[in-house]
């Protein structure tokens, strides 16, 4: 992850600034129904953001799907070099989809792994992708390797050298923060590993693309993949993902489709170049509009100062529930990030969950069978998930807190 000392004069100016909560909320309607710590799974969206959907959908009423999307390709486009910009990519490197588990399938599926070849997984990886993982590797007779931790919770880096030192063809698959925990991995660190031993890297940026400042230059990782409805706050089926020049041109998708392929005679057919020849032709127009929004909203606010001001506010949260009697704070120490997890002893995550609900505070718990290589190699049942975002305020935090403490005292 970025640093202040290795940024610029712009972002360190921009990180001067402080989040103008108030503003975010006044343009999220849905602060004013409840207390939303929920961003980890589907953050609130603002309501220019709603509007451009709900806009489209009234474009398509009145003139037809094909005809609407013709009206606004430009729009599209805007969306391909904003989600570039947030990376510090290139436009032609961005590929969209409905999902990050969609891109993240296709992607693999495309380096057309088999016997021979190793695949290097983090323990925070995702339950769909590591399903996914797993299928391949009984499947296709690929060696699947779960990297251990460190002391801090993050992968291992010596014992990720040794396992890349082995010789074999391998790829390295990795959360950049996991859905059970706040942790973030060394992403950067990973990357220079990758680099020296030739393994093609592809990051899960799930949960951390808009809340955290990336650069897949400074990542060095050859593919990331991410959603739209978490941290950007975007509308839910929107994804995208980034596939370096240099992975793309050697990769075919599995099931060329006519969005990203050109079919030129009977048995021939023609790959379009950059990464939309991972895309397919069947997209919600009006969900990637609202995707668009959503990018220049956050481009806007600045990844930056996203960043600074939620980390910050997720620090004095773990710190403010750790001092209430018989909760505990479940994130690993190498947690500088926006997701919070606990538990209440004596009462079932789920419960707890549904018991802050009654509160009106919106949090969700993580079952290990989610996270079987995080919280099942902890030994942890499930974990309350808290996740603010910058709507959230001091209302919202004292909400919170209170409705832990109440739960917490009738253990």
């Amino acid at each position: 992850m970025e640093s202040s000392l290795d940024a610029g004069p712009a972002v360190l100016q921009e990180r001067a600034v402080p989040v103008d909560v108030a503003a975010e909320r006044a343009r999220t309607p849905g602060t004013a129904v409840a207390h939303h710590f929920n961003a980890a799974g589907a953050a609130l969206p603002s309501a220019p953001v709603v509007q451009s959907v709900v806009d489209h959908l009234r474009l398509e009423e009145q003139i037809g799907g094909y005809e609407a999307a013709h009206q606004v390709a430009d729009r599209i486009e805007d969306a391909y070099r904003d989600a570039a910009r947030l990376l510090n990519a290139d436009p032609g490197e961005i590929a969209l989809f409905d999902s990050a588990s969609t891109g993240l399938r296709t992607i693999i599926d495309a380096l057309r792994l088999g016997t021979g070849h190793r695949l290097l997984v983090s323990r925070s990886t995702y339950v769909s992708h590591a399903l996914h993982l797993m299928s391949l590797g009984r499947e296709h007779d690929v060696e699947l390797v779960v990297v251990p931790n460190g002391p801090d919770g993050a992968v291992d880096l010596e014992a990720l050298d040794l396992e890349l030192a082995g010789g074999a063809p391998a790829i390295l698959c990795v959360a950049h923060i996991p859905t059970s925990s706040g942790l973030v991995e060394p992403v950067a660190e990973i990357g220079a590993l990758a680099r020296r031993y030739g393994a093609r890297y592809v990051l899960d940026a799930t949960q951390s693309v808009g809340q955290l400042a990336l650069d897949v230059t400074r990542i060095g990782c050859d593919a990331l993949v991410t959603t739209g409805r978490k941290f950007l706050r975007a509308p839910r089926g929107t994804g995208f993902a980034y596939v370096g020049a240099d992975l793309v041109s050697s990769l075919a998708p599995t099931a060329p489709d006519v969005r990203g392929a050109v079919w030129t005679s009977s048995r021939k057919w023609e790959l379009k170049d950059g990464a939309r020849r991972f895309e397919t032709w069947e997209a919600s127009i009006a969900g990637r509009i609202g995707l668009g929004v959503a990018l220049a909203e956050a481009l806007e606010l600045g990844t930056a100062r996203t960043e600074d001001h939620l980390v910050t506010m997720a620090a004095g949260l773990r710190e403010t529930l750790g001092e209430i009697p018989a909760v505990t704070v479940q994130d690993p120490p190498a947690s500088p990030s926006a997701i919070v997890t606990f538990t209440v002893d004596g009462k079932p995550a789920r419960q707890v969950n549904e018991r802050l609900a009654a509160h009106d505070v919106r949090t969700v718990s993580v079952p290990a069978s989610h996270a079987q290589w995080d919280l099942g190699a902890r030994g942890v049942d499930a974990v309350v998930r808290a996740s603010p975002h910058v709507y959230t305020d001091g209302s919202d935090m004292s909400a919170l807190i209170d409705a832990v403490t109440l739960i917490a005292q009738e253990v």
